[in-house]
């Protein structure tokens, strides 16, 4: 069952990667732009390792959602549940959530999500976790902006996706 609330915001590298070693694999100052623009005010659905591999958290105007399976553990400033059912219940009410990684958790929320802001890096990248299951057969492209980026010197566009 499609849930129109849930949305995925990933960065991606051509060959399916997003992270190594608990990290992003790029630095693009206009991407993190973009996730704090796109997901300020709203709820942001997470695994514990996504949350320990943020600089700082909990990340400012976002309502926090850590899956994790340790019944145990707690975050400050940040709600910890033990399962996909009990985070969807937790966002139920919100007019749009966000599922920011890592590749286990967007593996699990794909077949359930109603949008994907995608932000695709065009060139492979060495990595230990990918975004393996992204069809875009599944999707209608809402809006695509296509950019250049100077310093790192690879192209790269935000993609916005839509469930057929």
């Amino acid at each position: 069952m499609i849930h129109q609330n849930i949305s995925m915001i990933v960065a991606m590298a051509q060959n399916g990667a997003i992270g190594k070693n608990n990290d992003l694999l790029f630095h693009l100052p206009g991407d993190l732009k973009r996730f704090k623009n796109i997901t300020s005010g709203h709820a942001i659905i997470m695994g514990r390792k996504t949350l320990l591999s943020l600089p700082k958290w909990p990340l400012p105007n976002r309502r926090h959602i850590v899956i994790t399976s340790d019944p145990n553990i707690q975050f400050e400033g940040c709600e910890t549940v033990n399962s996909i059912e009990a985070a969807l219940e937790k966002v139920k009410d919100e007019a749009e959530a966000f599922v920011i990684g890592g590749g286990t958790i967007y593996e699990q929320f794909y077949p359930i999500c109603a949008k994907i802001y995608l932000t695709k890096v065009h060139r492979d990248f060495e990595a230990d976790t990918f975004l393996r299951v992204l069809n875009e057969k599944d999707w209608d492209e809402e809006s695509r902006e296509d950019l250049q980026d100077e310093k790192n010197n690879f192209k790269y566009s935000y993609i916005n996706l839509i469930r057929k």
